[in-house]
């Protein structure tokens, strides 16, 4: 589908070994590529490889991506750590010579002090560990062809509105030039009115200036070529919405080109009805710009 969105989320969940682990990723509108990882403590070499995967699957957008793994049973022992430990005991005779009526400490109560007593973490074979990172992994690649499947649908939504909304703003270019196409007359008989004032103030005017006067009224009232730039300029986003790729940077720009013309059509507009059309028309380029603003 050429058009995708930035917008969308995925989960995935596997098991390997004696471990579970699940993999969220969230994507939300960006200017560029913004990637935020978060892995548990132990697996953080998996962060590069993620990284390198959505750069080669995406173009745009803030992914919020997090790996949460559970171990069903704890694996190795404990150990007492003896530093701590001598440190403790170190201490049992100044303790004793300071408070004589208390009695002196037993093994439990020292073994329960924290960091006397470690939980120590079986070494795992390191073909076991590959094979756990390279399932997880397998596991993010299903999760970012789920989130890309969501963009794609996402994004084929907003190519029927962006057509829709096309269309309506053709059909609002439509309208003003068949209006501009009636203003000669009004325009003719607002030129000699002003001719006729210019003509009383300053009765001495060679006539070229006032061909040039009138040819500078009839300019300024002239839509024609905004209206021509505005139905190229629409053209193109029709042409962009049949590429693949990210296309989204280049409908903004788009956007702000047929906005830039509406703005200029309703500046020189001086007609009521011609200007109402102009602010419609700058409400629906207004409208589309902020669906474009979801398109990658």
């Amino acid at each position: 589908m050429p058009i995708s969105s930035m917008t969308g989320f995925a989960r995935f969940q596997g098991r390997e070994s004696e471990a579970s682990w699940t993999w969220e990723v969230k994507s939300v509108n960006g200017r560029g590529l913004d990637i935020r990882c978060r892995v548990p403590q132990g697996l953080e070499s998996l962060d590069v490889a993620v990284r390198d995967r959505v750069a080669k699957r995406l173009r745009r957008g803030n992914l919020q991506i997090g790996l949460t793994v559970t171990r069903e049973r704890v694996q190795g022992g404990y150990r007492v750590n003896r530093e701590v430990l001598d440190h403790l005991l170190s201490l049992v005779p100044e303790v004793s010579q300071r408070l004589p009526d208390v009695a002196p400490p037993r093994v439990d109560g020292l073994l329960a002090l924290r960091g006397v007593i470690e939980q120590v973490e079986a070494e795992e074979d390191e073909d076991m560990s590959r094979a756990f990172e390279t399932a997880i992994l397998a596991g993010f690649d299903a999760a970012l062809a789920e989130l890309a499947a969501v963009r794609d649908a996402e994004g084929g939504r907003l190519a029927v509105v962006l057509a829709d909304q096309l269309t309506a703003i053709d059909g609002l270019c439509e309208k003003a030039a068949a209006l501009a196409a009636t203003q000669p007359d009004a325009i003719r008989d607002r030129m000699r009115e002003q001719v006729a004032a210019l003509l009383d103030a300053a009765p001495e005017l060679p006539e070229e200036r006032l061909v040039q006067e009138a040819a500078l009224l009839a300019a300024k009232a002239d839509v024609r070529e905004e209206l021509d730039r505005l139905w190229a300029h629409m053209a193109a986003a029709r042409d962009l919405m049949t590429q693949d790729g990210a296309i989204g940077r280049k409908l903004d720009f788009l956007c702000q080109e047929l906005n830039r013309e509406v703005n200029t059509l309703c500046s020189k507009s001086s007609d009521m009805e011609l200007t109402n059309i102009g602010l419609d028309l700058k409400t629906a380029v207004e409208q589309m710009r902020e669906q474009v603003q979801n398109i990658e």
